[in-house]
């Protein structure tokens, strides 16, 4: 089993280049994204995990998000997404 990333609890543009580097080095294989901690989403992190998603799916992999709070999947409800749309790399 793939051993999930726990997300930063503040996804936002200080944490957005860590989690770029740390989505590029798993890219070989299923990534599971652990929310537990997360509080805040911002754009670019957002951007960030479409990215890995969209790359993800190409090569024939998937991405899944879990854990998260009502308040992070309101936020994402907000800029479009669902945790769903999110790891399938759509909007």
């Amino acid at each position: 089993m793939t051993e999930p990333l726990v997300l930063q609890p503040k996804l936002d543009l200080p944490a957005a280049a860590p989690l770029a580097e740390a989505l590029r080095g798993r890219l070989d294989g299923d990534v599971v994204l652990d929310g537990s901690q997360v509080t805040q989403v911002g754009a670019l992190c957002l951007q960030v995990m479409l990215s890995a998603a969209t790359s993800l799916r190409s090569k024939g992999h998937a991405m899944s998000l879990t854990n998260l709070s009502d308040k992070v999947v309101e936020q994402l409800a907000q800029m479009g997404f669902s945790p769903e749309t999110l790891a399938e790399g759509r909007g």
